[in-house]
């Protein structure tokens, strides 16, 4: 009797722990997410990235740009912060179908911002008007033609979209190696 107690309780016990594992799992599966929702996402991951390392370099090297080399006539570092922001406010406006709510300088940004702060705000504001354009795609827009921002012809909202969340992580290339090049590790590497 008592090994059948025994064998009845690790039967249960079992159970028990096979239930709650199916259980468990299935709140660890994941939940079914939106197109919008998928693209905010990424665009959260090449800010994470690139707002820090716009933040890291001292405003005396915002000028920076390498000179040795094959360097000759690129962007300086607050060049190429501008450049990203007005590229996300283009590529935002165009999702939107609205002009852009910041002056983008035919991709260069505003002249008249040169300071860190106000280039930095700049590109952060970019950033929340990116995810904006973001949040108004969905399953039933995402590959409808659209006016193309950069030229003839039309573009869908999906693929501006990638664009937006790609074009940065180019730039965040150039952006590390004038980091580096000032004895400054890029905040993602510290």
């Amino acid at each position: 009797m008592k090994k059948r107690k025994r064998k009845m309780k690790g039967i249960m016990v079992s159970l028990f722990l096979l239930v709650g594992c199916g259980v468990a799992s299935a709140q660890a599966s994941p939940e079914h997410r939106t197109v919008s929702q998928v693209l905010d996402h990424s665009v959260t991951g090449v800010e994470g990235e690139f707002v820090p390392a716009a933040e890291a370099m001292p405003e005396d090297k915002y000028a920076f740009a390498p000179t040795s080399g094959e360097f000759k006539g690129v962007r300086t570092f607050a060049q190429q912060i501008k450049h990203v922001a007005a590229v996300n406010y283009l590529l935002g406006g165009a999702i939107l179908q609205e002009k852009p709510p910041a002056d983008t300088g035919e991709e260069s940004g505003p002249a008249s911002i040169t300071s860190k702060a106000d280039i930095v705000k700049y590109l952060k504001d970019s950033f929340a008007y990116l995810h904006k354009a973001v949040s108004s795609i969905d399953e039933k827009n995402e590959v409808a033609g659209i006016k193309n921002p950069f030229g003839e012809g039309t573009a869908s909202r999906l693929g501006l979209a990638i664009t937006a969340i790609s074009h940065p992580y180019d730039h965040y290339g150039q952006v590390v190696e004038y980091l580096r090049m000032n004895s400054i590790v890029p905040p993602a590497s510290r």
